[in-house]
């Protein structure tokens, strides 16, 4: 008798619970993000919350930085749908334009961590994130990035089609607004302002929620604006 649907079984079954255990791992690097933010998220901890060793980690993942990036992999799937239903909402330009910031100011200041572990991503030079991560968690990222920035490109392009914006490269302001937006986030959690009260005397006030939304709905609206060309 042959053995071989046997090992294919037992070869499918071990594959099963790799990926099980993999989402575990990263469903417990999630919560200790949300729970203490990225930077105090440790390696030993995770492992303590899954009931594992720490090398165990390892043999699922090349490294914190991988973990770390399929962990933002959550984060921008739940962006997408959030994003998503607010392009849903309506089918003019600029009033979508403004539900996709306004859906991402929400998400954001509602989860920090995903704005902490984004930036952690991107502060790293590609190259080096290339070394440390593997091609398929790579692949997996690009996804879940390019996904969220598809919905605001469509919007854009919609809006270049109709005559409502005039946007030159519409993927690379999708991209531009994407990355300044994480960092207009931070702003908002920081929740500090610095001005010059006077010269050399520095002035630290308060900035709202409030503040944060409508500064990323007023730049993007300025940036697809832009300038309509000559015919």
């Amino acid at each position: 008798m042959s053995t071989e649907p046997a090992q294919q079984t037992a070869g499918g079954g071990t594959a099963a619970r790799r990926r099980l255990r993999e989402a575990e791992i990263i469903s417990a690097t999630r919560r200790l993000f949300d729970e203490r933010g990225v930077r105090d998220a440790q390696i030993e901890d995770i492992a303590r919350a899954v009931g594992i060793n720490r090398a165990i980690i390892y043999r699922h993942f090349t490294g914190k930085e991988e973990l770390f990036s399929l962990t933002l992999v959550q984060y921008l799937d739940e962006l997408r749908v959030a994003l998503e239903e607010a392009a849903e909402t309506t089918d003019e330009p600029r009033a979508q334009l403004v539900a996709l910031v306004e859906a991402f100011v929400t998400y954001g200041l509602a989860h920090p961590a995903f704005v902490d572990c984004a930036q952690s991503i991107m502060r790293r030079p590609g190259g080096d994130l290339l070394e440390e991560v593997s091609e398929g968690a790579m692949y997996r990222l690009g996804q879940a990035i390019g996904g969220c920035l598809s919905v605001l490109t469509r919007t854009i392009e919609a809006g270049d089609t109709s005559g409502d914006f005039h946007v030159e490269d519409p993927q690379v302001l999708a991209n531009m607004l994407y990355a300044s937006g994480l960092g207009t986030l931070q702003l908002g959690r920081v929740a500090m302002l610095v001005s010059e009260e006077a010269p050399g005397v520095p002035r630290i006030s308060r900035v709202s929620a409030e503040q944060v939304r409508d500064h990323m709905v007023a730049t993007a609206l300025a940036l697809t604006a832009g300038a309509p060309t000559a015919p």
